[in-house]
């Protein structure tokens, strides 16, 4: 069983934080996912800088370019992922990038070095499904869970095709658009849950959007078994570039506060709410 199997099976709902590796240094990033860690997430999503993050909004799209700035290249993520490995052996890692940075690498060769590394799965963002058939036998070869990323928008049947080759679990995005925090969530979560629900036994975790204890608390009654938070703690970072030591505060304050939020699986004979409140 994979550590993300693992959590999923032990834990539900769980809580999934997002960093950019390299943001706001190679060596201040480690301290960054180390705090994270400490403070309570399951799971640690790690994006792999890159200069045209499309899929991110203005928050994650300077943390890109502050890693960037300070030379962070894929051989520094793969130390970073390293180096949280040595320090949480059984915590599940999954990589966030963009597919030129994957071709550029080689796949057989990237997927081999995440492995080596301890990483146990990769998002790649903008890969779509009927162009992912050659990263499929590299993945499956060095033991790395496919996550797959499904928006409100995407029809049931290219959810099928997509939850064809998906492992690990699957991103569902909670709203049209980039990453980024949001007043309120939409309505329609609970209905995007639900209907890939009825297509998978993958689990299910939401994100976009999620950025106060709220979404998360809304987010979990709805039944999806991750709650992804992204822009909301890299803005912590971004707020105290000058202050290391107030930046770890406030990531400890607010990953505590967000987990407060999650409500343990009631279990199958206690209704969950039906729609999603901001």
């Amino acid at each position: 069983m994979s550590r993300i199997d693992g959590l999923f099976a032990r834990k539900n709902p769980v809580f999934i934080g997002f960093t950019v590796a390299g943001d706001p240094g190679i060596e201040t990033s480690f301290r960054v996912a180390k705090t994270m860690i400490d403070a309570g997430v399951d799971l640690l999503e790690i994006a792999i800088p890159y200069s045209d993050p499309v899929a991110d909004g203005p928050v994650i799209e300077r943390a890109h370019a502050r890693a960037l700035r300070a030379g962070t290249t894929p051989d520094d993520v793969f130390a970073l992922v390293r180096q949280v490995r040595e320090h949480a052996p059984d915590l599940p890692v999954v990589l966030f990038t963009y597919y030129n940075i994957v071709y550029r690498r080689g796949l057989d060769r990237f997927f081999a070095e995440t492995a080596a590394a301890g990483a146990d799965g990769v998002l790649i963002v903008d890969l779509p499904v009927e162009e992912s058939g050659e990263v499929a036998p590299s993945a499956l070869r060095h033991g790395i869970d496919r996550i797959a990323l499904i928006a409100p928008t995407t029809s049931p049947e290219r959810q099928h095709a997509i939850l064809r080759e998906a492992s690990g679990f699957v991103y569902l995005i909670s709203l049209e658009g980039v990453t980024g925090e949001r007043d309120r969530l939409p309505l329609h979560v609970a209905g995007l849950v639900g209907a890939v629900r009825e297509k998978t036994d993958l689990p299910l975790a939401v994100g976009f959007g999620v950025s106060r204890p709220e979404h998360v608390g809304a987010v979990a009654a709805v039944g999806a078994n991750g709650v992804i938070v992204g822009s909301a703690l890299v803005r912590i970072v971004e707020e105290h570039l000058g202050d290391e030591a107030g930046m770890h505060e406030a990531l400890r304050t607010a990953i505590k506060a967000m987990r407060c939020g999650i409500v343990p699986d009631p279990g199958p004979d206690i209704p969950r709410r039906e729609r999603v409140e901001g």
